[in-house]
């Protein structure tokens, strides 16, 4: 069974907003942060990244860069050059409303160019929780060392292309592209750090135990049955206390509380899809009564249902492109 696919097949984009940019040295932009997953891609000359707390990185062309949750950073030609605000440029050139067009626009000097795309890919609740937060702030997949790096840029490169012709369904081909990409690199991550086991404690780490695998992906596949950590281990072929202990190592909670976790992101998912009762959501979740269902999502967000979907859509609303 393959645990990733199952995983990775829940989490789906819901639009995507494309950018290119036409760069000349020197120059230097930076983005306060996003709030969707923020994957970067270039040809021509090489530009640096920089992040809080990490050293400067130089990323040649055809790199891929992905920031899964969208942080804040600096891109430039020279670590040196004082970046302008990227929030400043769009306001110049973004046409129509706000995270709602492709984006095009040069900046910059008269030196080396670097032609830059960008996708800015909103995924729904269960990616975000379940998948974006759990991945490093930065994966890189550098043109060259991985196998399908070239294929990934020129998919990239692709994306980009096809929302500037804004051809009919041009917005339905980029959100698919982005889940495409999103798929490829957390694949590529993967492989150039070893394998899953090489991943902080999460389920990526524990799918790459074949017992725990089993016992995660029986849970992935019937969320809303009766768990408990008795049949959990039986599924993983394990005794109960042994079973617990190696789950929480791997994976970094109790065998309840990722089943809590993935059962609350799943809902939160079918709470943004709206369309479907509390009720309804509630005993899919595995939960007899939505007042217990509500309780435990409040516990799990900080929020009761109502008053997240509320957040979530006015954190949507208010996102910039950058």
């Amino acid at each position: 069974m393959d645990g990733l696919s199952e995983v990775l097949s829940i989490c789906r984009s819901q639009r995507a907003v494309t950018a290119r940019f036409d760069l000349g040295a020197p120059w230097a932009l930076r983005s306060a942060g996003v709030s969707g997953a923020m994957i970067r891609m270039a040809r021509g000359a090489p530009f640096w990244l920089l992040m809080a707390g990490r050293p400067p990185l130089q990323v040649a062309p055809g790199d891929l860069l992905m920031l899964p949750l969208g942080a804040p950073h600096v891109i430039a030609s020279d670590p040196a050059v004082a970046p302008v605000p990227f929030s400043r440029l769009i306001k110049q050139h973004a046409v129509g409303p706000l995270d709602e067009n492709p984006l095009v626009f040069s900046h910059g000097g008269a030196g080396p160019r670097t032609d830059l795309y960008s996708a800015q890919v909103w995924f729904s609740a269960y990616g975000r929780h379940a998948v974006l937060s759990l991945l490093p702030p930065l994966l890189h997949v550098r043109a060259g060392q991985q196998p399908l790096a070239l294929n990934l840029a020129a998919t990239m490169q692709a994306l980009v292309l096809e929302t500037l012709d804004r051809r009919p369904g041009w917005r339905a081909s980029a959100a698919r592209m982005g889940e495409l990409l999103l798929i490829h690199l957390v694949r590529e991550h993967l492989a150039a750090s070893g394998d899953a086991a090489a991943a902080a404690p999460g389920w990526l780490r524990g799918l790459a135990d074949p017992a725990l695998a089993r016992s995660l992906n029986a849970l992935h596949r019937a969320p809303g049955a009766p768990w408990t950590v008795e049949s959990l281990a039986a599924e993983a072929g394990m005794s109960r206390s042994r079973f617990s202990e190696r789950f929480r190592q791997q994976v970094g909670a109790t065998p309840i509380g990722y089943l809590t976790a993935h059962r609350m992101a799943l809902a939160a998912e079918q709470l943004e899809a709206g369309g479907q009762p509390l009720a309804r959501i509630a005993e899919q979740a595995g939960y007899d009564s939505d007042k217990v269902f509500a309780r435990a999502f409040r516990r799990w967000a900080g929020l009761t249902p109502t008053a997240w979907l509320k957040r979530e859509q006015q954190r949507r609303s208010g996102a910039l492109t950058a």
